[in-house]
């Protein structure tokens, strides 16, 4: 079975998080559907530096894909960091619904 852009990014955002040499420990976990990172850090790591290394490691899953990066920030506990990442499938007008739009999908090639 093929995999999707957004699965592939997935895996190859786990395994990026996974070399990070700024983190004790992650845990990816779903909740009601949504994706949350789980992040444990090294003793002098602080929050700016977790998400530039969010952000690298989303950069490397997304790179050849048409994807894009939701991320936001969830809560701190006195052992970790808590954010929400989305990697998101850009949308796309798939018929006309004869509104004279002018992204119309008459109007693409």
């Amino acid at each position: 079975m093929m995999k999707t852009d957004h699965e592939t990014a997935f895996e190859t955002f786990d395994t990026e998080l996974h070399q990070s040499t700024l983190l004790q420990q992650y845990q990816l976990k779903k909740v009601a559907g949504l994706p949350f990172v789980y992040l444990w850090p090294s003793p002098s790591v602080d929050r700016r530096m977790l998400e530039d290394m969010l952000k690298l490691c989303a950069a490397k899953a997304m790179k050849g894909k048409r994807l894009t990066l939701e991320m936001s920030y969830v809560r701190k506990s006195q052992a970790f960091y808590v954010y929400r990442v989305r990697f998101l499938v850009p949308q796309r007008k798939m018929f006309c619904c004869g509104n004279l739009c002018d992204d119309c999908i008459r109007f693409t090639s």
